[in-house]
């Protein structure tokens, strides 16, 4: 680890830094150049003591988890976030299926927007980030870890999962997950990470198993999609996507028609708070 080296890194990114790159207000009479170190601790999700140790040269060495947080929250590019790793004594996290690390370009749009359900997802359905209305809508899918990451594991492992969609639409959805994993799978091979998901569903799901032998490719999504929420009930939205194809990302973004019942139920989000999980 090098701390001298580190500390002058993370200096310098978070003084090229304004509040509105990172979703937060400017204030009046702002004297700072760039983040504050209590504003750069908070967007990396960390205490203001932890971080300013690191600034400081007197840090300990951060763990994995806590690089990708910092990277995350200073709107690393790759190649920056690799670098940060390599200054902290880490090998760098491997770029097959692009990692967790979400481009500073992405960040920019999901701040922007904060009043809309919204998450970014990786190309095995692993939600990185999500808005808070995207919170209260489907709950919270970043806690997950493990293969549970994956919605496509959880639809087929957890019958949880399935409790925020109509039961008449359980056998299509399911179709659409296997689809886009086989995508995924034929892209990278039996020894990527979509090979160990579904090695893993085979033998834990005959209901994944059989509609893996089905061989099917490019099931379409229904639109608009319906959804059940514990409070609101029916909701039928449609998934606007936007796709990062150098980090194999995409950024899902749910709207509802204006003037649908749909569309005045999600102006109710913001009151709810966070949706319990398993609800």
């Amino acid at each position: 680890m090098d701390r001298a080296q580190l500390a002058d890194f993370l200096h310098t990114r978070r003084e090229a830094l304004q509040p509105e790159d990172v979703g937060l207000p400017r204030g009046p009479r702002r004297r700072t150049r760039g983040l504050r170190r209590e504003e750069a601790a908070a967007v990396c999700g960390m205490s203001t003591d932890y971080y300013a140790r690191l600034e400081q040269r007197r840090g300990p060495q951060p763990s994995d988890p806590m690089l990708a947080a910092i990277a995350r929250g200073l709107r690393l590019s790759m190649d920056e976030r690799d670098h940060l790793f390599r200054l902290a004594g880490h090998n760098t996290p491997s770029r097959a299926l692009r990692g967790d690390h979400v481009s500073p370009g992405m960040m920019r749009i999901l701040d922007r927007l904060a009043d809309t359900p919204a998450q970014v997802v990786t190309a095995l359905g692993e939600t990185l980030l999500q808005t808070r209305l995207s919170v209260a809508l489907v709950g919270d899918e970043t806690r997950f870890t493990g293969p549970a990451r994956s919605v496509v594991h959880r639809w087929f492992t957890d019958p949880a999962a399935r409790l925020g969609f109509p039961e008449d639409d359980h056998p299509e959805l399911g179709r659409q997950f296997v689809s886009d994993l086989r995508a995924v799978y034929s892209r990278h091979g039996a020894g990527s990470r979509a090979g160990t998901l579904v090695e893993g569903l085979l033998a834990r799901s005959p209901e994944f198993r059989g509609l893996w032998e089905a061989h099917e490719i490019g099931v379409r999504r229904a639109d608009p999609k319906r959804m059940l929420h514990p409070e609101l009930g029916l909701l039928e939205l449609h998934c606007q996507v936007l796709h990062d194809a150098d980090q194999a990302q995409s950024l899902l973004v749910y709207t509802a028609t204006p003037g649908s019942e749909s569309h005045e139920k999600l102006q109710l989000l913001p009151v709810l708070g966070e949706r319990m999980p398993g609800t």
